[in-house]
């Protein structure tokens, strides 16, 4: 028989869960004081010692004063990092040596070469059968 009740067990797994929640939220304010752009560094250093030496009321009173401010810094460096991904993804397609798709040769130079025959076909400069034996050629 144990000495330990299961509600004894419910309460402490509890208790736990929230320490990892508060460690969470006091290191979530701490990285935002240090990103934040609109605070000087004395302003920076008084929140870290109110955050370090009343850390409960500290960590309150920052989410509550800006919070606002918070959600906007995060939602900012989201849409920083899609656009750098994003930047990298059109420079690697736009790379010479076809980027980062691989196949070894100029991937983005055979799609020029095969949009420039469609359109010598579309002219009339090319007959289908020109375009067709260019095409072959081109993609073996």
């Amino acid at each position: 028989m144990s000495n330990y009740p299961l509600l004894d067990i419910f309460w402490t797994m509890l208790e736990f869960f929230l320490w990892i929640l508060w460690f969470f939220l006091l290191f979530k304010v701490l990285t935002d004081i240090f990103r934040s752009h609109d605070m000087g560094g004395g302003v920076k250093a008084l929140w870290i010692v109110f955050v370090i030496l009343v850390p409960f009321l500290g960590v309150l009173v920052y989410v509550i004063a800006r919070g606002r401010g918070m959600t906007q810094r995060d939602i900012d460096q989201a849409q920083q990092a899609d656009a750098a991904f994003k930047q990298y993804v059109r420079d690697a397609a736009a790379a010479p040596d076809g980027g980062a798709g691989g196949g070894g040769g100029g991937g983005s130079s055979h799609v020029d070469e095969l949009a420039k025959l469609a359109e010598l076909r579309r002219s009339g400069a090319l007959t289908d059968e020109e375009y067709q034996k260019a095409k072959d050629k081109l993609l073996a």
